[in-house]
């Protein structure tokens, strides 16, 4: 069972001020950072996969999740100062063995094989295609918050060797299309669509509600897909199914970048209002966000976007065809636990977007910021969702 530390552990990245010794217009908090990051990942590894490249997803996911916490109970160790103490073998094996003590108890619970996964990834040093793409993508998410530093840090001492620092890292990045991007960033279209992702840092959630720690969408996505991915390890999906759990949950807002944050309370308030917000969003995607990648993703983030807290598979492999979508009311019947059914469980989803919203309002309250709206937010989530059971696993529980 996912722990209540556990979920802390995620959440507590929303309060990891990244670029603190630097003067900036916004706050970048790592959970952002790492939220762009594992989007980045996905476009790298599509790419990847277009050119005839295997990639092993699920090693992907978890790669980055492993790469996350690690980082997340590091944090006091300022990055330049992290990636020199890594280099020394002996003390990066103890570090990690640290690092590996502090979550082993929270990660047993999960899964006995998650925590070993995470202790043998952190102790292998071995160059698989999944760790050179998320390493590039590491490194695309951190150039792309330093092109904002660099503007308002100009003519402050060390500077310059902060910038020599970064940009001699790209000598490390063998992923040809992230070298590509980074050489002619304007010229690419993808960068665009990294770019325009990216924006999503800068978009608070509860925008109109006082609250400790804010929270950027973008942050809020990686939590989703998180936490999506973990109830799919308990609830024993198939690799598709974990796949499409947590990038459905990394792209279910997506159409905000366009849109901005609209908040429930707003939706319900006229009737019909939600479907022509949700039509709008589909157009602006169609005319704004598509063009930006390749004519093969549109589909795979319809599905992620569209009905996006629906579960949803297909009859039959050929996924083209007419009808072929089949949307479930209810559990996914077991039958349909297969990779070729292309299964994603939006339920699961909107129950992690929920569990994200109570954890940001109680985080607050508890602080003492607890103005009306997070009260009565806390309040009607932990009524609707906290006796809510999918495939027979308690996730209410987790709104204890």
């Amino acid at each position: 069972m996912i722990t209540h530390p556990l979920l802390e552990c995620i959440f507590s990245a929303a309060s990891i001020e990244r670029w603190n010794d630097h003067p900036h217009p916004a706050v970048f908090t790592e959970l952002g950072k790492q939220g762009h990051k594992m989007v980045i990942a996905w476009v790298l590894g599509k790419h990847e996969e277009g050119e005839g490249r295997a990639v092993q997803w699920l090693d992907l996911i978890e790669g980055g999740i492993f790469e996350f916490l690690h980082r997340v109970v590091v944090t006091d160790i300022r990055p330049p100062v992290f990636h020199k103490l890594m280099q020394d073998r002996d003390t990066r094996e103890q570090l990690n063995e640290w690092v590996f003590r502090k979550l082993k108890g929270d990660l047993t619970s999960l899964s006995a094989s998650f925590a070993e996964r995470f202790h043998e990834y952190h102790h292998s040093q071995t160059a698989s295609p999944e760790r050179r793409i998320l390493r590039a993508a590491h490194y695309l998410a951190t150039k792309w918050e330093f092109d904002f530093i660099l503007h308002w840090s100009a003519g402050m001492y060390g500077i310059e060797q902060t910038q020599q620092e970064i940009e001699s890292q790209i000598e490390n990045i063998d992923v040809a299309v992230a070298r590509e991007m980074l050489l002619a960033p304007k010229s690419s279209r993808l960068w665009g669509f990294i770019s325009l992702v990216g924006q999503l840092t800068f978009q608070k959630r509860w925008a109109q509600t006082p609250r400790i720690p804010q929270t950027s969408v973008l942050g809020h996505l990686l939590f989703v897909a998180i936490t999506s991915y973990l109830v799919s390890i308990e609830i024993g999906a198939c690799p598709r199914r974990a796949y499409n759990n947590f990038f459905g949950g990394l792209f279910h807002d997506l159409p905000e970048v366009l849109t901005r944050d609209i908040v429930s309370p707003v939706k319900a308030s006229v009737e019909g209002l939600d479907t022509l917000i949700h039509r709008y969003e589909q157009e602006a995607m169609e005319d704004r966000i598509f063009p930006l990648l390749p004519g093969p993703w549109y589909e795979e983030l319809r599905y992620y976007t569209e009905e996006e807290f629906t579960n949803k598979t297909y009859k039959t492999r050929k996924r083209a065809e007419a009808g072929s979508l089949l949307r479930h009311r209810g559990d996914i019947p077991y039958e349909f636990n297969r990779d070729e059914y292309n299964p994603l469980d939006g339920e699961l989803i909107e129950v992690c977007d929920k569990l994200a919203a109570y954890i940001e309002a109680s985080a607050s309250i508890r602080i003492g910021v607890h103005p009306c709206a997070l009260e009565d937010g806390k309040r009607r989530l932990h009524e609707r969702f906290s006796q809510t059971v999918l495939y027979g696993y308690p996730i209410g529980r987790l709104f204890a």
